[in-house]
Parts: structure tokens; sequence; C-alpha cells
């Protein structure tokens, strides 16, 4: 292939992903927007935990999680995510990162059934229902949040708002920014089995759409 066509196909690709995720100035109105309001909690979608370390994407929601808590915009915080591709608990990891960066342990809440971003939004949204939590938002990165959007518009009813994370306002506390040590090892199951050898692609991917939910989940 010529490097010209190379370079076009790489075009299409920046192109493509530029139209899936919110842009910076509407993540940054977004998150204005939130600041009039304060949630009762906001739902965090999970990270695969690997190797014993955080990944930078893992690090990087759950610090968001921190700063909309820390200016009290969030009131509560769910962590969402079963053990899909390693054998942790992928919303109790990110429960203990939480908790070592200061956030209240009363505050904190773990959803540990979803297995796709999908399932993430919606067993949250049921389970702090559940709970009595009413003003919910969702808090991760503007590629998921724009991802999630049509799914929440038209499963939840769009009871729930997006906050996209703001790359600008976290690249400010970079220099606050640490790598806790927390005891992974509370976060392990027992007997895991990774969800691709549970199960092929096409189901993962009907998993991702949200086509395999279980909706007597957290009735």
């Amino acid at each position: 292939m010529k490097i010209t066509s190379l370079v076009y196909l790489f075009y299409l690709f920046s192109l493509l992903l530029l139209s899936c995720s919110f842009s910076s100035q509407k993540a940054t109105e977004m998150l204005i927007e939130s600041q009039n309001k304060e949630y009762d909690i906001i739902i965090i979608p999970g990270v695969p935990f690997e190797e014993g370390n955080w990944s930078d994407i893992m690090k990087i929601r759950v610090y968001w999680s921190k700063y909309l808590y820390d200016k009290g915009i969030a009131k509560n915080i769910m962590y969402s995510g079963s053990a899909v591709y390693s054998p942790y608990y992928e919303a109790e990891i990110m429960a203990l990162y939480g908790e070592a960066l200061g956030i209240s342990k009363e505050n904190i809440f773990t959803e540990t059934k979803a297995e796709h971003s999908t399932e993430n939004v919606y067993y949250s949204y049921k389970k702090a229902k559940k709970m009595g939590f009413k003003k919910i938002a969702l808090a991760t990165d503007p590629f998921q949040s724009k991802m999630l959007r049509r799914f929440i518009k038209i499963i939840i009813k769009g009871d729930m708002d997006i906050i996209p994370i703001v790359y600008d306002t976290l690249s400010a506390l970079t220099p606050k920014m640490y790598d806790p040590v927390i005891d992974f090892q509370k976060a392990y199951k027992k007997d895991f089995v990774s969800i691709t050898e549970k199960e092929g692609f096409w189901k993962r991917l009907n998993g991702t759409r949200g086509n395999n939910i279980d909706t007597t989940a957290y009735n």
C-alpha cells in the first residue's frame, strides 16, 4: 500500500474517532452545566486491572470521580465492573483506589455484575435507583460518554446526565496525582474465568451493544 493511501486511511480513522467523542469544548460545557447541579451519585465504568497495577485509563477515571466529589458535584460514587478480563472485580479495585485518594468510604458504592459498558450504565442505574438515589450522572471519558449517550436516551429514558472527563481540568491536577498503594487481593475473584473463554466474539459484541442485559437485575 502506498504511503499516501496509509495517510488517507489514518486521516479517515482520526475523523471517525473524533466523530465518536465529545470535543474538549463540549465536554467543558457539560462540566459547567453540571456545576449548577448536585448529583446524588455518579457512575464510573470499570477498567481491567492487570499485573497489580492500574492503567492510565483507570487512574484518569478514578481521579475524575474524586474531582467531582471534591467539588461537591457528586455526593456519592458508584464504581461499576465485574471481573471480566482479569481475576479482580474492576469496581472493587477502583473503590479501593478512590478511598485511598481520600474519598469517604461511606460515599463509595460498587456494582460488580457488569461486563460491558452498556451494563455498567444499566446495572448501576438500577442499583442506584433501588438504593433511593434520584439524580444520577455518568462520568467517564469523552469517547465512552458519547458512545453511551444514545443507550442512555433510549434505555434509561434520558434519566441520567453525562459529565465527560475534561482533560485540561485534570492536567492542572497532574502535579498532585500519585499512585496509592492498595491491597488489591481484597478484590480478587476466586474461580475466575475470562470472558474471552466464556463467550465467543459475537456474544461479546452483542453484550457491548447491550443485548445481553439481565433486565431482572437489581429489581
